[in-house]
């Protein structure tokens, strides 16, 4: 038996140090399957059904096999559960002798010279914002890392943060009068000595893009990389391989060269008016939009305000870096805000000009913003020179990464074509823990009045579930309407199951106040369908109101289902509908998170029964008992009731 297999056995060190963990043949050869690719410095894509134990299965030999070893997580909290407790804890077991660093973006450590600027500023929009800068500083004066997560007194969200942390932007490196203190570059200096590193997606690509973030520096010597939630890469490294340009940014420029104007160029008159004036010309351009939302460049043709505005904050910014190049030796802020000015305005004019083939340009209208991006068609040659070059074993892993155990959608993405694939299904006892149930005579999701008889469908299911139940929407729409509909019908029923909407804290707190509940009904829309976890009781039911297929007027999508259809393909089931699979297993996937729970899944959606794609999308779930009858369904939880009456203690 090697080290790898004894790891996973009843002798595991792991059995007294975790209560949860149990021996399952799938975890033991997924760790097997990684170990391998990590011999052979080979490239593994691996779907792990959930509760296969999937990080334990990664991490063992990557601790014992990987040599230098990258992890890219797809969320922060992810990145810090993985370095504050899963690494640990195996390294322990294992008594391996690797040292672990943690590595993120620069936003998220505290800057002592943008901290310095913000004190003697004073410049901020509430008395909140003062009290959080006093409590920044105190940190900052004892914290070894700087990691903003680690002083919870101030909210992740709290605007004050802007002001003391830097961005690739600002940062004045080694000019810096607080070079030789910087949090961002001893989380670096760390990374580099360090074996195992955890980084997210973001950081990963926007590196391997940007060459800022410190990642680029560790990739030479690693030799191996792991990607969790792999499923996310395709949207992220789309994001990193094109160009974006926000209002956002240039008022930050027009925000820095007016502070490193008044102290440093006190004497320089039109510096303060040119950053004045771009200012107002990039908010100009933001209101020419009334409604928020996603457009191709082409579709700006109907606003007859965009080209003179866009036009006057290109001459506004080439205006600005004509005044900051007089000015730049007279300070390194100064010099920097110079440089910035040029980069924006030849990315501007790029945006302006470009219309290469194998990209998309389009616009989204935020609510104080305006951001002009361009987007690669594809991204999977561009991927396959990333990872080119360097022998190294690259692993991509997630609990959904295939349509019926089929790669192709992904490895094609990817640019992944000769890649190693394996998938393990989830150990949980499907058919007894849990029940499909698909309403018989909902309308068409395209009809008037959809939601209202979606949530007139989840009504009797909500009682019988006694609350604990998510409910996901695929628009933040249809989750404001459903919860309207909601608030009055449980006032008119007097129930006093607690009700919750995503945007009414952060995600953190409304998962610790759903959890702490027991019984609450909780809605959300795209950030409650994954990276979500509640065991037991208090999610018991999980309905979904729609089958999750982009928009179709998304102008990256409606791009890319162009170019395939050019090239005589099938776009909708080579491209659109496996990725509307892998969300919705990504959603359904929260209903049962441990071998002890129960619970029924409702997908409202009558596309799954009635189109012929949708045995395609049933057969990719999870193996449930399925029903198209409400009695079956309400008769579930009653069933679950009573056998948790009878394990009860007398």
């Amino acid at each position: 038996m090697s080290e790898i297999e004894r790891f996973f056995s009843e002798q595991s060190p792991l059995a007294s140090e975790v209560d949860t963990f149990r021996p399952r043949v799938q975890q033991r050869e997924m760790a097997l399957a990684v170990a391998e690719a990590i011999r052979d410095n080979a490239i593994l894509v691996a779907e792990a059904g959930t509760g296969t134990g999937k990080t334990f299965a990664y991490l063992v030999p990557a601790l014992l096999k990987g040599g230098k070893v990258i992890i890219s997580t797809g969320t922060k909290n992810l990145q810090d559960q993985l370095f504050q407790k899963d690494l640990p804890r195996v390294r322990d077991a294992l008594k391996a002798p690797v040292s672990i660093a943690l590595l993120k973006g620069r936003a998220n450590y505290v800057c002592h010279y943008h901290l310095e600027r913000a004190s003697q500023e004073g410049r901020f929009a509430s008395r909140e914002d003062i009290r959080h800068l006093g409590k920044i500083k105190r940190y900052a004066a004892t914290s070894d890392s700087g990691d903003k997560s680690f002083l919870a007194d101030v909210p992740e969200n709290a605007p004050v943060w802007f002001q003391v942390t830097s961005t690739r932007d600002n940062c004045l490196g080694q000019e810096c009068p607080n070079h030789k203190e910087c949090f961002v570059l001893k989380a670096r200096t760390e990374a580099m000595q360090a074996d195992i590193v955890v980084v997210n997606h973001h950081l990963f690509f926007a590196d391997v893009m940007l060459k800022d973030e410190g990642v680029a520096e560790l990739l030479p010597a690693c030799n191996t990389v792991i990607f969790d939630e792999a499923h996310q890469l395709p949207e992220t490294a789309s994001l990193f391989f094109g160009e974006n340009l926000s209002t956002s940014q240039l008022l930050d420029l027009a925000l820095d060269a007016r502070m490193e104007a008044l102290t440093s160029a006190k004497d320089f008159a039109p510096l303060p008016k040119a950053c004045d004036e771009l200012d107002r010309a990039a908010r100009d351009l933001r209101l020419v939009f009334k409604k928020e939302g996603r457009m191709p460049a082409v579709a700006t043709e109907d606003f007859k305000e965009f080209a003179p505005a866009i036009g006057k904050l290109a001459e506004k910014l080439t205006q600005l870096a004509g005044l900051l190049e007089k000015q730049a030796e007279r300070s390194e802020g100064l010099e920097n805000c110079w440089q910035r000015a040029q980069a924006l305005g030849q990315q501007l004019k790029q945006w302006q000009t470009d219309d290469t083939p194998d990209q998309v340009r389009w616009l989204e209208v935020f609510h104080h913003s305006l951001q002009l991006n361009t987007t690669p068609l594809s991204i999977a040659e561009i991927f396959q020179k990333q990872i080119g070059g360097h022998a190294r074993a690259w692993i991509f892993t997630s609990a959904t990464l295939a349509v019926k155990q089929d790669f192709s959608h992904y490895q094609q993405e990817m640019g992944l074509l000769d890649a190693r694939t394996a998938c393990w299904d989830s150990p949980f006892d499907y058919p007894s823990q849990a029940l499909l149930y698909v309403p018989s005579d909902l309308p068409e999701p395209n009809s008037q009045g959809y939601t209202e008889a979606v949530v007139q469908a989840a009504l009797p299911m909500l009682e019988a579930s006694r609350g604990r139940a998510f409910l996901l929407f695929t628009s933040l729409r249809a989750m404001q309407r459903a919860h309207e509909i909601l608030v009055e019908e449980f006032e008119r029923r007097g129930w006093d199951y607690p009700l919750m909407l995503q945007g009414e804290g952060s995600r953190n707190e409304l998962l610790a106040r759903f959890r702490e509940h027991g019984n609450a009904v909780l809605l959300g829309s795209q950030s409650f369908w994954e990276g979500v976890d509640v065991r037991g009781e208090a999610l018991s039911l999980v309905i979904i109101d729609k089958l999750p297929f982009a928009p179709p007027d998304d102008p990256v999508l409606a791009a890319r289902i162009a170019q395939i259809a050019k090239q005589g393909r099938n776009a909708f089931m080579e491209y659109q509908l496996p990725r509307t699979i892998i969300t919705l297993k990504q959603g359904a996937g929260r209903l049962i998170r441990d071998e002890n729970d129960r619970g029924v899944l409702m997908i409202c959606d009558p596309r799954i029964i009635t189109k012929q794609y949708g045995r395609r999308i049933w057969q990719s779930l999870p193996p449930m008992k399925r029903t198209r009858v409400e009695a079956e369904a309400v008769a579930f939880f009653a069933a679950s009731g009573a056998e948790q009456d009878e394990a009860a203690p007398e």
